[in-house]
């Protein structure tokens, strides 16, 4: 596959800036952000946000743990567990906590039990020990709802934002996002309307040790940039290295 060394140093500075000084800005409510970040006290909140993070407002999703917190009082494990799965789907329900309102309390629950039945009630046995990421991300897939492009994003969290030690990144991949597709495939890296198994093996072909090192770099390029419509191709860093740009520049 060609290379795309401008696309790889962008991504490289982005990750080792995110290292240097993580910003784990999950959701703007400040105490909600400082729950899911807090992986000493409460490591199952930062797990079960990403239970709860699909197909709804990723911000609202990761308020989640903060307003179950404010509902019941406490986000001790052992509380969270006290409470049905039938007392889940009230609270969701009745507080409009996500979109999938059937769906995600039996989630939540299914996840609280796993925590405290598995790992003794404490979550960051997930990622303990110097694991290798296919560990992480094994271990994270045993949680009801979440597939593979939700155990990638957490395992690459932990290990691109709060410096979790895993002995090796051949098993994070890049999260086949709308924007990583759209970037991609503009590029000319995979074909257009790429499928997600295109998307994650073409990042493992471009640098097969560590896969997801472009999943930060080309989203914000996506979001920011590469709009759907009138993208911002002089503003971009790897225009030199896009077809889209060369094929349509004046």
């Amino acid at each position: 596959m060609k290379k795309y060394p401008i696309l790889f140093d962008y991504s490289k500075r982005l990750y080792e800036e995110s290292k240097r000084n993580p910003k784990l800005v999950f959701t703007d409510d400040i105490e909600a952000n400082n729950l899911v970040k807090d992986l000493k006290n409460y490591p199952h909140a930062f797990v079960l946000a990403c239970c709860m993070d699909r197909q709804y407002k990723s911000e609202k999703c990761w308020m989640i743990p903060y307003r179950i917190k404010e509902i019941i009082g406490s986000f001790d494990i052992n509380e969270l567990g006290k409470i049905s799965q039938e007392e889940y789907i009230r609270i969701f329900d009745e507080h409009n906590l996500h979109r999938l309102k059937k769906d995600m309390p039996i989630y939540f629950h299914s996840a609280v039990q796993l925590i405290l039945n598995k790992y003794n009630g404490d979550a960051s046995l997930i990622w303990t020990d110097n694991p290798s990421s296919s560990t992480v991300v094994c271990n994270f897939l045993e949680f009801k709802g979440i597939g593979v492009k939700i155990a990638t994003m957490a395992t690459n969290i932990l290990a691109r934002e709060f410096n979790v030690p895993m002995s090796d990144m051949f098993a994070i991949d890049i999260s086949p996002d709308t924007h990583v597709r759209r970037v991609l495939s503009r590029m000319g890296i995979t074909p257009d309307n790429p499928s997600n198994e295109q998307i994650i093996y073409a990042a493992k072909a471009l640098y097969p040790e560590y896969p997801g090192i472009y999943d930060y770099s080309i989203w914000k390029i996506g979001r920011e940039l590469c709009l759907p419509d009138k993208p911002k191709c002089e503003e971009c860093i790897v225009k030199s290295e896009c077809k889209y740009y060369n094929e349509h520049k004046m």
